[in-house]
């Protein structure tokens, strides 16, 4: 009944807009650990982050930007699955199974927009595509 409420020449601009803001909020994530910016009460300014959220700062620095790029795509969303996956069991999980108790439901979302991104690419705006 829905079929077609969108045209089909949308498809290429929403896979790059679902990219591009999935990465641009990932990279405000390493932000507020690496640089403090936007500051959190997660992670205060003057305390120094223990050494598994200094490499997810940098992974989400870095994965993200590589992500909003479009540039090794398949690699990068594959690590960051990985690394969400590995958040929600160590950091959500302990206190709940279900994501809506735990306050897991953003990992979740990452870890398996990352897998489609893994799986379908960066898609047709990125430096991936202009590689080719």
């Amino acid at each position: 009944m829905l079929n077609g409420v969108f045209p089909a020449s949308w498809s290429n601009p929403l896979h790059a807009a679902l990219r591009v803001i999935t990465g641009l909020l990932f990279v405000s994530h390493g932000l507020t650990k690496l640089a403090h910016w936007p500051a959190t009460d997660y992670f205060p300014a003057g305390q120094p982050l223990p050494p598994l959220m200094l490499v997810a700062g940098i992974l989400e620095l870095v994965g993200g930007v590589l992500i909003v790029l479009g540039l090794f795509t398949r690699l990068t969303a594959f690590v960051l699955a990985g690394m969400m996956a590995v958040a929600y069991f160590m950091a959500h999980m302990p206190s709940s199974f279900f994501p809506i108790q735990n306050g897991g439901e953003a990992a979740v979302l990452y870890c398996f927009i990352f897998l489609y991104l893994a799986a379908a690419g960066a898609g047709a705006y990125s430096l991936d595509s202009s590689r080719k």
